[in-house]
């Protein structure tokens, strides 16, 4: 029987009632179609049915595991074509089930620019647009056209456009639509609008200012100035992850994580003021009514609520703890369960709001266990 501690990359979780592996996309939509969203009944009696898995890197299930079926996305392919415009723009479409990796690689190859800074993210393609994936100045909605997705509430396959999607900061309407808890729509294939320009293709202008730095490209320069070689960045970004624990390696149990375990909280003017002066800060989007909104750095304040590098080790028996190359991964040491990792999360979440009065909350998806 098949276990999610063999299909997460944080290496924890149990059993499920039944694993199902799609290797095309006809399969998956076979196995959808007989899994229509649960009623809240379903779901109250531990009925829910479907559990839709891709790279698993995003995901920490509980040890007793998941009652229902699990759909494996297997799937995978990728291709392009010349985009609508005539600016040398080209559009690639990828099956859910590609690494994501891969795809990134695939695009860096062919020199096509608006991936790069997103090399070395764990997880499959079709993930990607759910939570909005994004590192290094990148998200995936700055190249996303649209995704075909299956819409489990009317059974059929629709298409969903880059505003349709409604994105935010780790978000968007594929993350927020659920019915009784159960996601409505499973993509199928994402597609995005790369650059070409042929050989000589430079990458996307650089956004964050580490990557510019390590690159010798001035941070505050014009967009054109903050362009360097794809196969650069690409380089650069897989260097840097590698640095902080965030490109998997079996032998290196840093990077037996869900990645960044909590997002970066946003929040108004008035929390921002509570704060020390040289706590970082970035803009963000407007509240819906207008209020200004800022995004803080959560490894920041992990790190001055007490939290460093290894923290949480001793809570576990030295199972579990964050990483000790960066502060907003929660590992497993080897032999940790997902209690485990839970129990050094709550801790960190628990100091922070201690020390700062902020509340910070997880990024992967919890399945049979909450924070």
């Amino acid at each position: 029987m098949r276990r999610f501690s063999e299909h997460t990359t944080a290496r924890v979780g149990g059993t499920a009632g039944e694993w199902i592996v799609a290797h095309t996309e006809f399969e998956a939509l076979q196995t959808l179609s007989r899994h229509p969203l649960p009623s809240e009944e379903d779901r109250l009696a531990g009925k829910d049915t479907l559990l839709v898995l891709g790279g698993g890197s995003n995901l920490l299930v509980a040890d007793a595991g998941f009652p229902g079926a699990v759909l494996q996305l297997a799937f995978d392919g990728i291709s392009a074509e010349p985009g609508e415009t005539h600016g040398g723009d080209v559009v690639v479409t990828v099956a859910a089930g590609h690494e994501w990796d891969d795809v990134v690689a695939w695009t860096v190859q062919r020199r096509y620019a608006g991936l790069e800074a997103l090399s070395g993210i764990p997880g499959a393609a079709g993930a990607t647009p759910v939570q909005n994936v994004g590192a290094y100045g990148a998200e995936v909605s700055q190249t996303l056209v649209d995704v075909r997705a299956w819409d489990r509430l009317h059974g059929e396959v629709i298409t969903l456009s880059n505003e349709e999607l409604g994105f935010g900061y780790r978000d968007s309407v594929l993350k927020r639509t659920t019915l009784h808890g159960s996601p409505r729509y499973v993509v199928l294939s994402v597609r995005f609008r790369l650059e070409h320009r042929g050989e000589d293709t430079p990458s996307s202008p650089v956004r964050y200012a580490e990557l510019a730095r390590s690159l010798g490209l001035e941070v505050n320069a014009a967009e054109d100035q903050r362009r360097a070689p794809l196969t650069d960045v690409r380089a650069k970004v897989l260097a840097l992850r590698a640095g902080k624990g965030m490109v998997l390696e079996a032998e290196d149990h840093d990077t037996w994580s869900t990645g960044s375990f909590f997002t970066n909280p946003i929040v108004g003017e008035d929390v921002v003021s509570t704060l020390p002066e040289g706590a970082p800060r970035f803009p963000a989007l407007p509240d819906v009514d207008g209020t200004p909104r800022v995004k803080l750095s959560a490894a920041w304040l992990i790190d001055r609520a007490g939290c460093g590098k290894g923290f949480g080790a001793e809570l576990v028996g030295g199972r579990a703890s964050l990483s000790t190359k960066h502060t907003l991964a929660v590992t497993n040491r080897g032999k940790a369960s997902a209690g485990d990792l839970l129990t050094v999360a709550a801790a960190v979440r628990d100091r922070v709001v201690e020390r700062f009065g902020i509340e910070l909350h997880p990024e992967p998806v919890l399945i049979g266990c909450e924070l």
